[in-house]
């Protein structure tokens, strides 16, 4: 496959950057490169544009080194809350994958980072708080706080009772039973008094 040398005149990624001479295949230059206006052929009248380039592309780093280095503050500061799918004996179903990160800090502080800076060694299978590596530049890097909720609690263990407990509440039921039976040999005093029955009036004999 024949050969090309192009001069970037822009970041691409896997290829490099402004200023940067490399070899490509000729019809990716002439079919992709060119007409995207990410390269110019290298010629001795494009050589002349290269201070120009090693400029601007001073510029644009220091530019995203400052925005990444304000972003890692930011991001070391939060907590990025997930919740997983769990079996009855607490493990995961499924893993966290930086994707699936991306897609949160999107979704939670509208935070735009491409997947492909957040570093895992393997995706997340645990329940529990994770440090996450994010490596924003290759001069930026920090750690994002990962908490991973179960979507659903675990259910209660069934209660066990020792037998201080059942003691306990074996006593308690004699008196409760002991009350009852007191309050049904014992009248009330309401009851216990006998209902007076009422004073005939007295008549008065008449005098003749």
């Amino acid at each position: 496959m024949a050969k090309t040398e192009v001069i970037l005149t822009h970041n691409v990624i896997g290829l490099g950057a402004e200023s940067d001479q490399v070899k490509v295949a000729a019809g990716y230059a002439r079919n992709y490169l060119f007409p995207q206006g990410l390269a110019i052929p290298l010629t001795a009248a494009n050589k002349r544009r290269l201070e120009a380039l090693r400029h601007r592309r001073a510029e644009r780093e220091a530019h995203e080194f400052n925005t990444m280095s304000e972003l890692a503050k930011s991001l070391s500061r939060m907590t990025l809350i997930l919740t997983a799918k769990t079996g009855e004996d607490g493990k995961m179903f499924g893993s966290i994958t930086p994707g699936a990160i991306a897609d949160e800090l999107k979704h939670q502080f509208e935070i735009v980072l491409d997947k492909k800076k957040i570093h895992l060694e393997h995706p997340l299978r645990a329940i529990g708080e994770h440090e996450v590596e994010l490596r924003l530049n290759p001069e930026v890097t920090t750690s994002l706080k990962v908490r991973i909720d179960r979507a659903t609690p675990l259910p209660k263990p069934a209660e066990t009772r020792g037998p201080e407990t059942r003691a306990k509440e074996t006593s308690a039921r004699g008196r409760v039973a002991a009350t009852e039976k007191t309050r049904e040999t014992t009248p009330d005093k309401a009851e216990a008094k006998k209902e007076r029955p009422p004073r005939k009036p007295k008549v008065e004999k008449s005098v003749e």
